[in-house]
C-alpha cells in the first residue's frame, strides 16, 4: 500500500497513553516524550485534532502530566481507574478511542493511532474499508502487535530511535 503524506493532509491523532507509557517503562525504564512523538507522527501535515486518552488515579498524581499534554496541543480525555472488589484494576480506553476515530474520520484524510495494541486491528480495517482513509500506527515495535503493523498503511517504530522519543532512557 502506498503511503501518502503531504502538507495539506488533515490528520487526527489518537493516543493510547497507557499503552505507550507501559511499553516505554517495560522496555526502556523511561518515560515517553509525547512532544517528539506527536511532531514526527504529524510530519508537517495539518493537525486537526490530537487526543490523549488517560487514566486518573485516586492519588491524582497525573495533574502535571495532563497540563504538559495540553501545552503540547494535545486534548486529554480522562477516565477513572476502576478497582474491583478482588483488588483487580481496569483502565481501558479502547472503545472510546475507536468511537472517536470513527466519529472524526469524515473530517480527516489520515488517522494516526499511537498504540501497539492488537485490539485496534478491527478499527484500522474498518477505517480503511468504510471511510477510505489512511491509517498509520506509531508505537514501539518491540511491543506492537504484528497484525496491527500489517493492517496499517504505515508504521512508525519508536524503537528505532529511543533516545528521541523517551525521557530518561538509559
Amino acid at each position: 500500500m502506498t503511503v501518502i503524506k503531504h502538507k495539506e493532509q488533515r490528520v487526527g491523532v489518537f493516543i493510547d497513553t497507557q499503552n505507550l507509557y507501559h511499553s516505554a517503562r517495560n522496555l526502556y525504564k523511561a518515560r515517553v516524550n509525547f512532544g517528539a512523538v506527536l511532531k514526527d507522527a504529524v510530519a508537517g501535515r495539518k493537525l486537526v485534532r490530537a487526543v490523549a486518552y488517560v487514566i486518573t488515579t485516586e492519588a491524582g498524581d497525573e495533574k502535571n502530566f495532563f497540563e504538559a499534554l495540553t501545552k503540547l496541543g494535545i486534548e486529554t480525555k480522562t477516565k477513572d481507574l476502576q478497582i474491583f472488589s478482588g483488588g483487580t484494576k481496569k483502565a481501558d480506553w479502547d472503545v472510546g478511542i475507536a468511537v472517536d476515530a470513527i466519529t472524526m474520520a469524515p473530517k480527516l484524510d489520515t488517522v494516526i493511532l499511537i498504540s501497539g495494541d492488537g485490539d485496534f486491528i478491527p478499527l484500522v480495517e474498518y477505517l480503511r474499508v468504510h471511510s477510505g482513509i489512511q491509517v498509520e500506527v506509531v508505537s514501539f515495535g518491540k511491543s506492537t502487535s504484528g497484525k496491527l503493523r500489517e493492517s496499517a498503511a504505515d508504521f512508525v517504530d519508536l524503537s528505532e530511535n529511543p533516545r528521541k522519543y523517551l525521557i530518561g532512557v538509559k
